[in-house]
C-alpha cells in the first residue's frame, strides 16, 4: 500500500511541475519556493496544538487548490503560484512519508508515525 500512496503522491508531484510549466515564471521560482510551506513549521515553537494547526494548513491539498483556482478566477498568476507550489510541496511531502501532523507532536502524522521502523 505504501508503493501505492508514493506513486498517487508522484503523479501529483507531476501535475504540480505541469502546472507550473503552464505559468510565466522562470524555473528557478519553483526550486526557490518548493520548500517554503515548510516555514508553517514555526508554529511548533509556541506549541504542538499550533505547529501542527499551521503545518496542516499549509500542506492542505484542498487549500492549495482553492487558492490556484481563485488564481485562475481572477486571472492573478501569483495566486495560481501559490497554489501550485502548496500542490506540488504537500504531495513531495507525502511522497517520502511527511503526513498532516496530530497534536501529540510533530512526528505524529495521517500517514503513520515518521521515524518508527517496522519489523518485516
Amino acid at each position: 500500500m505504501k508503493k501505492i500512496i508514493q506513486l498517487e503522491e508522484l503523479g501529483l508531484f507531476l501535475l504540480g511541475i505541469f502546472l507550473f510549466s503552464q505559468l510565466n515564471y522562470a524555473w528557478w521560482w519553483f526550486l526557490v519556493l518548493l520548500l517554503a510551506p515548510d516555514f508553517s513549521m514555526i508554529g511548533y515553537a509556541v506549541n504542538n496544538k499550533t505547529g501542527a494547526f499551521l503545518y496542516n494548513l499549509f500542506h492542505h491539498r484542498g487549500l492549495a487548490i482553492a487558492v490556484y483556482l481563485l488564481g485562475i478566477y481572477l486571472s492573478n498568476s501569483v495566486l495560481q503560484l501559490m497554489g501550485v507550489i502548496l500542490l506540488a510541496h504537500a504531495s513531495m511531502d507525502r511522497m517520502f512519508g511527511y503526513g498532516l501532523k496530530y497534536e501529540k507532536g510533530f512526528k505524529y502524522t495521517h500517514l503513520g508515525e515518521i521515524g518508527k521502523t517496522s519489523i518485516k
